[in-house]
């Protein structure tokens, strides 16, 4: 005779316990997390929907589907965002075990990038790889944030602390100069630019003074006006922006900068409304990628480019706020380069959409097409957000011991000496 057990009786789950899982997740995030993760997802969806409307023509003519690119550029984003998130629960000290094995495969892959076959053109550029067909990465975009990291943690060495910063100068320029000689040699003159913001502001940042700064500056000023002349094509784009296009740069060097403008203007104060763009219909090169403030502001007017700016200045802000939040040099110093980094490209960007810069081919940070340029910006950001979480908010509201005052204090008057 067989007996029946009973089987065991599984407890009904309990909404309350998932809801406190939920709390306990974002117990320790301080407004400035909140306000740095809800813009940026903003302006990522914002620019999903661009790149769809700047794209979709294009995109049609490629690949006979108007959403081609929209979902490539929607799985970026797919990626990113939980990257981000993940990069956002790392604690301080693992971005600093992270920091030299960073850099050194950051280098490596630009040299594979110049040196192997693996490396590709585009767009005149070889700052590509291809490591499967329609699977290509641009390494410079992450060695960005390799050199952030690696600047903090090089900097904010105790001995760096106590003045002798000098013998460590070395490594990170070293670092700073083959990363950025790499890229020249790929002929991405855009991209290097950015990478000398990004150094030059993390320097400042971590209390290198000032005069050294402006010295080096000055040089690396005379040889990137000297490379940006020594192709005769860079030649001519600078030329135009100097002097004016001539009709016969129209067709070439001024075409790009010309139909931008004329997209900007067509747009006027409301725009023609979304997706009634005119300059995508393949008259504006790039439109969803470099020039994609062009389109932003034909279909959305000058109200439209006026909101994306303000998103920029709330992303500044919330960058500043953390870096004031924070005690700790490290967090400080990596924070100051992510804000470099992305606020300085988009302004960069915006400057030469509206003929205030010449062509350099930079993108719209988290709003531009390119999966290796939207990943790498959330994954910096991420890491600004681990320390938006992890450190609390006290220098913002003048809770300093007299010390960590003291120590601050000493930072930016070594900044002037």
């Amino acid at each position: 005779m067989t007996t029946h057990r009973p089987r065991p009786q599984i407890p009904p789950s309990d909404p309350s316990k998932t809801i406190i899982g939920v709390r306990r997740i974002f117990a320790m995030e301080t407004p400035n997390f909140f306000v740095l993760l809800g813009t940026t997802v903003f302006l990522v969806a914002f620019g999903l929907v661009m790149v769809l409307s700047s794209s979709s023509i294009e995109s049609h003519l490629q690949n006979q589907s108007f959403f081609a690119l929209f979902l490539k550029q929607g799985l970026y984003a797919i990626v990113g965002i939980p990257l981000m998130l993940i990069a956002s629960r790392m604690p301080t000290a693992f971005w600093k075990r992270m920091a030299r094995p960073a850099i050194i495969i950051g280098i490596v892959l630009q040299l594979v990038v110049v040196f192997t076959p693996l490396g590709f053109e585009y767009g005149g550029n070889r700052n590509w790889i291809s490591f499967a067909p329609g699977v290509n990465v641009q390494p410079s975009e992450f060695v960005k944030l390799a050199l952030i990291v690696w600047i903090a943690f090089v900097f904010t060495r105790p001995a760096v602390e106590n003045g002798d910063w000098k013998r460590y100068f070395v490594p990170v320029g070293a670092a700073a100069l083959v990363s950025i000689g790499l890229v020249l040699a790929g002929r991405d003159l855009g991209t290097a630019v950015i990478m000398f913001f990004i150094v030059f502001g993390s320097f400042y940042f971590a209390g290198v003074r000032l005069r050294y700064l402006l010295a080096s500056g000055a040089v690396v000023g005379v040889l990137g006006i000297m490379f940006a002349f020594a192709s005769s094509s860079r030649t001519e784009r600078i030329n135009a922006w100097l002097y004016g296009c001539t009709e016969a740069q129209y067709l070439n060097d001024c075409w790009q900068q010309t139909h931008g403008t004329w997209a900007l203007a067509a747009g006027g104060v409301f725009g023609v409304g979304l997706g009634n763009s005119k300059a995508k219909w393949s008259w504006l090169p790039e439109s969803d990628n470099d020039y994609i403030f062009a389109i932003i502001g034909e279909e959305l007017g000058l109200i439209g480019a006026v909101v994306v700016l303000l998103l920029f200045v709330v992303l500044a802000v919330a960058f500043i706020r953390i870096i004031r939040a924070s005690t700790d040099p490290f967090a400080r110093t990596v924070t100051s380069g992510v804000m470099v980094w992305i606020i300085g490209q988009a302004l960069v960007n915006i400057a030469v959409v509206v003929g205030l810069l010449p062509v350099l081919g930079v993108p719209l940070p988290l709003i531009s097409a390119g999966g290796s340029a939207l990943i790498s910006s959330l994954l910096a950001i991420g890491v600004v957000l681990s320390f938006a979480r992890e450190h609390p908010v006290r220098a913002a509201t003048g809770d300093l011991s007299p010390a960590e005052r003291s120590r601050l204090a000493a930072i930016d008057r070594s900044r002037l000496r």
